[in-house]
C-alpha cells in the first residue's frame, strides 16, 4: 500500500560567508521500505535521526529532494495541489502533542468533522452521523461534540485526535509519537484503541517512535534509523530480541531495567556524526564498539541477514 524508494531530503544552510560553498543538512539519506494495508510499521532512533522528516515527506507536508513516496501506486509528490487535495482522504495523521495539535477555539464536533468539510462534502445530517461515529469508535459520547478542547484530559484529546485522523476512512495513519506525551497508563488506552482500530477497520501504522517498548507492542516490523540512514529492518520480535547492528544494540541496552537485572550494557562513546557532511563510510563508525577498517571507508548496503531481516553493517 505504502512504497518508499531511496528518499533523500537535503536542507539548505545560510552561507556563513559571501564566497562561502553552500551548506547543507543531509537529514535522509537513501530510505526505502514498503508497508501492506492492515500491518503496522515503527520507525525508531535518537532525535535527529530523520523520523519525522520522513513523516512529513509521507504525509506530503515537504517534498523530497529525490525518491518516490508511492501510496497505493501513485507517486504523491509528483501531484498537484488538486490531486493531492483529493488524495488526502486515504492518509491521515496523528500528531505528538494533543494539547497543541486541536484547535482550543472549536468544538469537538467541528475538529473532528473539518476533514469531511475539506476532502469530502457531506449533508448535514450525513456529518452528525459521522462524527458521532468517529467519536464512538474511539470511545467517546456523542454529547462530546459540543464540548470544548480544554474540557477533557490528555488521552482523551489525543482520542479526539484519532477520531478527527479516522472520519475520512483511510487506508493509512501517519502517528508521530502518538502517546510520548501522556502518562504510561494513558499510553496503554492510546495503544490499545490503536490496535482495536486496526482490527476493525484494517488500517495501517507508519508508527514513529523513540520507545522500544510501544513500538513492540504495536508493530508488526520495526525500521531503525540512524543519521538519515535505516541500519536495520525486521519483524519487530525478531530484531529487538536478536538484533545484528551495533546501534540496535546499544538501543536495546539504553532501556531502562529493573535493578536485579545485572547484564551488561553497551555504553557507546564519543559523538553523533555530523548530518552537514555524508561520511564516506558507515555512519556510525566513530561510535561502534566493533569497528574495523573498513567501516570508515565503505557505506555498508542493507542487505538480508535472515529472511525478512536487514542489517547495515559490514559485520552482520
Amino acid at each position: 500500500m505504502l512504497s518508499v524508494r531511496d528518499l533523500t531530503r537535503h536542507f539548505t544552510l545560510p552561507r556563513e560567508g559571501l564566497t562561502a560553498p553552500p551548506r547543507h543538512v543531509y537529514a535522509l539519506n537513501g530510505v526505502s521500505f514498503d508497508l501492506a494495508a492492515g500491518r503496522s510499521l515503527g520507525i525508531v532512533g535518537e532525535s535527529g535521526c530523520g523520523k519525522s522528516t520522513l513523516a512529513r515527506i509521507v504525509m506530503a507536508l515537504d517534498k523530497p529532494t529525490a525518491g518516490r513516496v508511492e501510496l497505493l501506486g501513485e507517486d504523491i509528490a509528483g501531484l498537484d495541489a488538486r490531486q493531492l487535495r483529493a488524495r488526502r482522504r486515504h492518509f491521515q495523521m496523528v500528531f505528538q502533542d494533543p494539547y497543541g495539535s486541536l484547535d482550543p477555539r472549536q468544538q469537538v464536533g467541528r475538529i473532528v468533522g473539518e476533514p469531511l468539510d475539506v476532502l469530502e462534502p457531506t449533508s448535514k445530517a450525513e456529518r452528525r452521523q459521522r462524527i458521532a461515529e468517529a467519536l464512538a469508535s474511539v470511545g467517546l459520547r456523542p454529547t462530546d461534540a459540543d464540548k470544548y478542547p480544554h474540557e477533557f484530559s490528555g488521552g482523551q484529546r489525543q482520542r479526539i485526535a484519532i477520531a478527527r485522523a479516522l472520519i475520512t476512512r483511510p487506508s493509512l495513519i501517519v502517528a508521530d509519537e502518538p502517546v510520548s506525551a501522556l502518562d504510561v497508563s494513558v499510553q496503554a488506552q492510546v495503544l490499545n484503541l490503536l490496535q482495536e482500530l486496526q482490527d476493525r477497520f484494517g488500517v495501517a501504522y507508519l508508527f514513529i517512535s523513540h520507545d522500544l517498548a510501544v513500538v513492540e507492542y504495536v508493530c508488526d516490523e520495526v525500521a531503525v534509523m540512524y543519521l538519515g540512514r535505516i541500519v536495520e529492518q525486521g519483524p519487530t520480535g525478531r530484531v529487538l530480541s536478536r538484533p545484528y547492528h551495533p546501534y540496535t544494540q546499544a538501543l536495546l541496552d539504553a532501556v531502562p531495567r529493573a535493578a536485579a537485572d545485572a547484564r551488561p550494557r553497551k555504553v557507546l562513546q564519543g559523538n553523533v556524526g555530523s548530518q552537514i557532511k555524508v561520511a564516506t563510510g558507515c555512519p556510525f563508525a566513530d561510535r561502534c564498539p566493533r569497528v574495523e577498517g573498513r567501516c570508515h571507508d565503505s557505506v555498508p548496503p542493507l542487505r538480508v541477514v535472515e529472511e525478512g531481516h536487514l542489517a547495515a553493517c559490514h559485520l552482520a
